[in-house]
């Protein structure tokens, strides 16, 4: 099989909201700029691969509605409705068919348009669950207390994540959040679902993100510094939140294993340079570190006591900000990969971690990691 390689990407200014914007509007922003950046034009662009969600956009078939939008008209499209970290993988295996020379994936989500509690509420079972009234923010609480309970894992970790994020989102300039926080103000905000407080979960974001794919033979075409796929895996956990282990993420524990060993990363600390994380809330990330093998179980509260996850730490995490400084509902995976990019291509600018060669993504589907996605790039 070919190689795939990311030879540019584009974002928008991630925002509470962009009213003035329609969903057409707000991914044609994104289209456009990739166009221009890379110097091509529509037909030069052999498939398009979108993603999104029929709920978020309140319209059936949503992808149908912005093809003028991505240039997909009369051109082979699909979308997956779901985080855009699997978009990718779906872009990427149409350039490993052979079948592609050229596939752009495009991501968005216009999280002001809507009522998130609600449309989070739909994923759950509708004879059981729904009724008990859960969602996002419920069932992370529900995570947290059993992780955090059985682990020993304070509240005081959970905010030194927030407080990180959200001071590396201050030199990203597609950041909606760009305040810098301190463990008192995370503490001291409202309870939202114990242990949980209001600055402990992310924003909701407006925003979009477009890349282009290509194979081994067109990528210097592109650019002098394409960015490779080096390794994949996925792996679903149980639908119900009572039949999975809600104080470790298996689902993510086994898609990291097929990742790694893809890539052949042994030590993932020492062989990374840098990850972007999906954290729906601020203990999700600590979880995160130990379902990657950044430390041991029940180990994340002492791995960001010990400033192993900063910008000058032994693997940091999340640069960007994360998803706690920029939450674009299903896009938030594409976004991952956008910014590990940029890192690689030595082009993150005041985020860039010095002598970036090898980054992780991890993407994400559903309530307390679910669906996961493990993505490993590499440069040349």
């Amino acid at each position: 099989m070919d190689k795939v390689a990311i030879v540019g990407c584009t974002q928008t200014k991630y925002e509470a909201e962009k009213i003035d914007l329609t969903i057409s509007e707000l991914v044609f922003e994104v289209v456009k700029k990739l166009h221009n950046e890379l110097g091509i034009i529509n037909d030069d662009v052999g498939c398009v691969i979108t993603s999104s969600n029929d709920f978020n956009d309140g319209r059936t078939i949503a992808n149908m509605a912005v093809q003028d939008a991505v240039g997909s008209v009369r051109k082979s499209e699909s979308r997956v409705s779901g985080d855009g970290a699997f978009a990718y993988v779906y872009g990427a295996m149409r350039i490993l068919s052979g079948e592609y020379d050229t596939v752009m994936v495009v991501s968005h989500g216009k999280c002001s348009e809507g009522n998130q509690f609600l449309i989070n509420n739909s994923i759950f079972d509708p004879f059981y669950q729904r009724h008990l009234g859960l969602d996002q923010i419920s069932s992370a609480g529900l995570m947290a207390n059993i992780y955090m309970t059985k682990y020993g894992i304070s509240e005081e970790h959970a905010a030194q994540v927030v407080v990180k994020n959200r001071k590396n989102a201050i030199n990203n300039p597609f950041a909606h959040l760009q305040k810098e926080v301190s463990i008192s103000d995370v503490l001291n905000s409202p309870m939202l679902a114990y242990p949980l407080k209001e600055l402990d979960f992310p924003p909701y974001s407006d925003g979009a993100v477009a890349m282009l794919l290509t194979n081994e033979q067109n990528a210097k075409k592109y650019t002098d510094t394409p960015v490779w796929l080096r390794g994949y895996g996925s792996c679903t956990d149980a639908y119900y939140l009572g039949h999975r282990t809600m104080t470790d993420l298996i689902g993510l524990e086994f898609a990291a294993k097929e990742a790694y060993k893809m890539a052949e990363i042994k030590n993932p600390v020492k062989d990374l340079d840098v990850a972007e994380v999906f954290e729906a809330f601020s203990t999700h990330e600590l979880m995160i570190y130990e379902a990657l093998g950044f430390c041991g179980k029940g180990e994340g509260g002492k791995f960001i006591d010990n400033g192993e996850t900063q910008m000058s730490g032994s693997i940091p995490i999340n640069p960007s900000g994360g998803v706690l400084s920029s939450n674009v509902g299903m896009a938030n995976g594409l976004v991952r990969v956008a910014e590990v990019v940029l890192q690689i291509m030595d082009r993150a600018e005041k985020r860039q971690i010095s002598d970036a060669k090898t980054g992780l993504v991890y993407g994400m589907n559903g309530i307390c990691s679910q669906g996961n996605c493990v993505l490993i790039f590499g440069g040349e």
